[in-house]
């Protein structure tokens, strides 16, 4: 194995990139296995699931891409807000196959935050749910294409789904694709303000879906409980396109519930899924509630944000499973990182593991640039095949992430070990100054998260006149758990020195998440500052 001096991975080609596209992927799949399953609505009843074979998948979205060439010409913008469901994977089929462009968009957006973007990607069309947690979408997107004066001319309902994919020229060709065209805008979580639409073509979601696939060493058997979000690259490129190319079956809950998810897993003999901490840690919990017959579950996937090390322990030996974690980011469709099934225990729970194959990464000096020795934490950069073709419209946030020489810079701190594992230390942005002193919120999350007491735990800067900032700890705590914040400051006292110590603790029911689960600490600041934290102070 090679030992490395720098901070510096080259790029490997030990799993070959192919020219391939979202739709094609299908093609294959359903030439080489036209009848297994490719799709299972994950209904809480299950005489309600319905079910797609590869071949019928396909047939579907052949019948929604034409559907969709009747009122939008290839290269166009076509937004989805919509919850998951199995319209929404036919739908993403339908799209790429047609040579649109689909721009995903939280279903949890409000009106407002609608109009952001479809009015910034410059979308032609919506298609909609009927409704998402109480709200009237329709109602929604009607308003402001009016009041905005956009130029949408279709808003279609996905319960009127099976009407307008029969619209459609059965005799009408489907273009040709080429692997290097954009197929979708996908909006950054927005953990740090306004979401940004990062470009992806189908070379770079393809490849970069398969490489995961394999490296987690998922085949054809594979049964796919797929909970991240569509809307997300979690779900719409890893899941969906990973599966795809594999040949696994994907079943679909409507969203995530711990009991439901439990409830899957045993009767669709679920073998893989996917959990950010947050999920993980709820699922831990239903199931010391209520056990389930789990012993088909192989492997568990975490990423989108820090995983703590005691969540790690306690989901392998409870669950009896191989966790995998991953890092990446929507900008780079998405996977960095990966560990690998065979990893040690201390690998799997300490770091983000190695580069995935055909991509270069680096850790430099976030001010000079230089590629750090290894060992030293800096800034992670990363170059390839994955990297987006920039944000949406927006050259000079695209030319402020990736330089000139095509690194993109993730704005994450790393250090990188002389085998090429990478282990997040923190965020460029998370970095908390106190009178001088560099405060890392990772490595007091770290000490926290194996209190017994805690559930959930966000550590941040907020203002202070004399030391700039100081370090406050937001923590959710587990049910009957009572620690205090004095409780809570000796502990990380015995750990930590003392500048490192949150001076100010808060407990909250939740700590606010984007849809994909990543932590936003921004929100807890402005909550701070507006005195909205001053009631939940232990």
């Amino acid at each position: 194995m090679r030992r490395l001096r720098e901070s510096y991975w080259p790029a490997t080609d030990d799993i070959p990139l192919l020219d391939t596209t979202c739709g094609g992927v299908l093609r294959a799949a359903a030439e080489a296995h036209p009848n297994r399953i490719a799709l299972v609505e994950g209904h809480a009843d299950p005489a309600q699931r319905r079910r797609w074979t590869y071949a019928a998948l396909l047939a579907e979205s052949e019948r929604t891409a034409r559907a969709l060439l009747a009122r939008f010409a290839p290269g166009e913008h076509v937004a989805v807000w919509a919850g998951n469901c199995p319209e929404w994977v036919i739908l993403q089929f339908g799209l790429a196959l047609a040579g649109l462009v689909m721009v995903t968009v939280n279903p949890g957006y409000r009106a407002a935050e609608l109009a952001y973007v479809l009015r910034q990607s410059r979308a032609r069309g919506v298609f909609h749910q009927a409704e998402f947690r109480g709200f009237a979408m329709r109602a929604a997107v009607e308003e402001i294409i009016a009041t905005e004066a956009l130029p949408i001319a279709t808003v279609i309902n996905l319960e009127d789904f099976a009407q307008f994919a029969a619209s459609g020229d059965p005799n009408r060709a489907l273009p040709a694709i080429a692997p290097g065209q954009p197929c979708m805008i996908q909006y950054t979580s927005g953990t740090t303000g306004s979401p940004k639409g990062a470009l992806l073509n189908h070379y770079s979601v393809t490849n970069n879906s398969r490489l995961m696939a394999v490296i987690k060493e998922l085949d054809g058997a594979t049964v796919n409980l797929a909970v991240a979000p569509l809307f997300h690259t979690a779900g719409c490129v890893a899941n969906v396109l990973g599966m795809t190319q594999i040949g696994g079956t994907l079943v679909l809950p409507p969203a995530f519930d711990a009991e439901s998810m439990l409830d899957l897993i045993q009767s669709e003999r679920i073998t893989y899924t996917f959990g950010v901490p947050t999920m993980l840690i709820a699922l831990l919990a239903a199931q010391a509630r209520h056990k389930r017959d789990l012993s088909s579950l192989k492997t568990v996937f975490s990423g989108a944000t820090i995983v703590p090390i005691e969540v790690v322990r306690q989901v392998e030996e409870q669950f009896g499973v191989t966790l995998i974690i991953g890092y990446g980011q929507t900008e780079t469709s998405p996977a960095i990182t990966h560990t690998r099934p065979h990893d040690n225990a201390q690998d799997k729970s300490e770091t983000i593991g190695q580069a995935i194959p055909q991509i270069e990464i680096k850790i430099i000096d976030p001010a000079t640039g230089a590629t750090l020795p290894a060992a030293q934490p800096g800034e992670l950069c990363t170059r390839g095949f994955h990297v987006m073709m920039g944000y949406y419209d927006m050259a000079d946030a695209t030319a402020a992430t990736i330089d000139a020489d095509g690194w993109l810079h993730t704005g994450d701190l790393c250090a990188m070990d002389a085998r090429g594992y990478c282990r997040v230390t923190g965020r460029l942005k998370d970095l908390i100054i106190r009178g001088g002193e560099n405060i890392y919120p990772r490595e007091i999350e770290e000490v926290l998260y194996t209190h017994e007491a805690i559930a959930e735990v966000a550590v941040v800067g907020v203002p202070d006149d004399y030391w700039g900032e100081q370090v406050a700890a937001v923590v959710t705590r587990k049910a009957g758990a009572t620690a205090s914040g004095e409780a809570l400051r000796e502990f990380v006292a015995t750990r930590l020195a003392r500048h490192k110590v949150p001076s100010q603790w808060y407990a909250l029911p939740a700590i606010p998440t984007t849809a994909s689960g990543k932590l936003q600490k921004f929100r807890l600041v402005e909550m701070y500052r507006a005195g909205q934290l001053d009631g939940a102070r232990i």
